[in-house]
């Protein structure tokens, strides 16, 4: 399943047998012998004219991956949407659409520039923007719409790109969770304006913290170049000469180093996660709970499974995170609306975000999970609630 020297540094293959006790952990990266050597490579001779060796590759392999012209690795996807949406003259009093149910690092680079974050509801089976709603939400003082992968789980990049060609907006992607996913034939973060990337590590690849901003525009790119290293212009002969003020988002080269080898093994990564997810789907088929989707002509990456417990069925999620606690198993909460949080008006309103977080918990999901493991994941779904599956 691994490339060349893919040998796990640690823990069991996905067929093993596990330890029935052991702590079953929400998620962990996949770490082998490949990226040992390129970090130990990067951090004994990675210096001097070899300083930017591993990241100029890295941005490389990340854009044959993806199917881009430009990629620049940043040290989060934070700092990568922070860049992308300064680069695209977004302001002071400025509007940046989203969806309600995300993380805040979506909406954080939006107050960051001095612009509101505006949320909308999302769609009941994605869990992703609400292209209605997001119509809706348009004014004169909109300057972009943030089209976040919720889970791997894919916007509706059609119609969003309608709306954004309609009303003469850029369509961002936050494709911080959606590294595997593909909308009818074009990777998740490579469609619209520009696509942000996070190599958290928690994510599908790491490079412990990390992003990388991607697009196909020539002249964003350059912009976002200039601001990546401290306003310093590509081709100014200046020796650290800045000519706007920029940012200091750069990846190193050490964590570069490990993103390379896990850029050589994406497939099999993005194939790991897709095996947890079916083997999930096929414990828990025909129950009480619905998963993340896959419509048609596309693929989920899987990044985080994710249960959510149809109406009508009697469920209490605390109570399943204490039975999931109970047996030395990680559970993870579904996101709150952000403008549940004390520093955003509340948007009750946004009906399908204030119902989705208090019935929905992400699954374990490492790359090496074993069927017995996932098995004990499952019986707790079925049976520590007393749900019916």
């Amino acid at each position: 399943m691994h490339s060349r020297l893919g040998r796990p540094v640690r823990g069991r293959g996905a067929g093993a047998k596990a330890d029935m006790t052991s702590r079953i952990h929400y998620t962990k990266p996949s770490i082998t012998e490949l990226e040992v050597e390129y970090a130990t490579d990067a951090a004994r001779n990675g210096w001097g004219e070899r300083c930017y060796e591993y990241i100029d590759r890295f941005e490389q392999q990340f854009c044959k991956h993806l199917g881009v012209n430009y990629a620049i690795a940043t040290s989060s996807c934070t700092g990568a949407l922070h860049m992308g949406m300064a680069a695209l003259g977004i302001g002071s009093d400025d509007e940046v659409i989203l969806a309600d149910t995300n993380w805040i690092a979506s909406a954080a680079p939006i107050t960051y520039l001095g612009a509101k974050p505006v949320f909308v509801d999302v769609l009941p089976d994605t869990w992703c923007i609400d292209p209605i709603k997001t119509e809706a939400a348009i004014t004169p003082k909109t300057k972009a719409i943030l089209a976040v992968h919720l889970y791997g789980n894919l916007c509706d990049m059609n119609a969003l790109l309608a709306l954004g060609k309609k009303h003469g907006i850029p369509v961002i992607e936050d494709a911080a969770e959606a590294i595997g996913s593909v909308w009818h034939g074009k990777r998740a973060g490579s469609i619209g304006a520009f696509g942000a990337f996070s190599f958290h590590g928690t994510k599908t690849m790491t490079t412990g913290e990390g992003g990388m901003f991607v697009t196909q525009d020539k002249v964003l790119y350059e912009k976002v170049l200039t601001l990546s290293n401290h306003g310093r212009a590509k081709g100014q002969v200046k020796q650290f000469w800045p000519d706007v003020i920029g940012f200091k988002y750069k990846i190193s080269n050490i964590q570069a180093a490990i993103g390379c080898a896990q850029t050589e093994r994406i497939d099999d990564l993005v194939a790991a996660k897709r095996r947890v997810f079916e083997y999930y789907a096929n414990g828990l088929g025909g129950s009480s709970v619905t998963m993340n989707p896959e419509l048609p002509g596309t693929q989920n990456g899987y990044w985080m499974p994710t249960i959510v417990v149809n109406e009508g069925v009697r469920f209490e999620r605390e109570a399943l995170l204490a039975e999931f606690k109970k047996h030395d198993v990680d559970g993870r909460v579904f996101f709150w609306p952000l403008s549940m949080l004390p520093m955003f008006d509340g948007k009750p309103e946004n009906i399908v975000s204030y119902s989705l977080y208090h019935k929905a918990i992400n699954l374990p999901s490492y790359h090496d999970l074993s069927e017995a493991e996932m098995d004990r994941v499952i019986a707790i779904v079925r049976n520590g609630m007393g749900i019916s599956v």
